[in-house]
């Protein structure tokens, strides 16, 4: 179980990590952009396509990895005051009512829309360059895909937590300055 847990996790941050430089490609579009848009008066009949679909892959595929990193918002302010058992039962309960309906329906009605958008070879008509779509579009099912895995991850997680009391490390992976900062003073003293 702890293997699967492991491999699911370190999978969910590759893909993270990986669609992390699309960060990196937006960055260098939009400001490519602003330049020949205001510098040379020559705008791009691409680029705010390209926005678009490399905000949307970074979004898209940046859910597993939060999943991993237990990085989604939470309001826990009476769930982090119950014993771990008792936090395992309610994330137990709750992946099973909300998380997994809501990834499925993602995962079955993205794979429509893909399957669609290949099938006429879509591409968009916000712009004059009328770029594919297709290859975004399949993005929405392989996120659903990976975010049913990682749920089933984080369910043996909740499991095992319930059977031993004590919620099993995670894959480890970059932290918030505070946290470090924190952890660090926590050691110290």
């Amino acid at each position: 179980m702890k293997v699967f847990i492991s491999s699911v996790e370190t999978l969910s941050v590759w893909v993270g990590r990986a669609f992390g430089w699309c960060i990196l490609i937006l960055t260098l579009s939009v400001s490519y952009e602003v330049f020949v848009r205001y510098v040379l008066n020559a705008p791009t009949v691409w680029a705010f396509d390209m926005m678009v679909q490399m905000y949307g892959a970074l979004f898209l595929m940046a859910g597993p990895y939060a999943l991993a990193q237990d990085a989604h918002v939470r309001g826990d302010v009476i769930y982090r005051l119950f014993p771990v058992r008792w936090q395992a039962r309610i994330d137990f309960v709750l992946y099973l009512l909300f998380f997994f309906p809501g990834m499925l329906a993602l995962f079955w009605f993205g794979y429509e829309i893909a399957a669609d958008s290949w099938r006429y070879k879509e591409v968009s008509w916000n712009s004059p360059a009328r770029i594919q779509i297709y290859f975004f579009k399949t993005l929405i099912p392989v996120a659903g895909g990976l975010l049913i895995i990682q749920g089933i991850a984080e369910l043996l997680r909740c499991w095992h937590a319930m059977r031993t009391g004590v919620w099993m490390e995670r894959v480890d992976d970059v932290r918030e300055t505070e946290d470090v900062l924190i952890k660090d003073g926590d050691a110290a003293g």
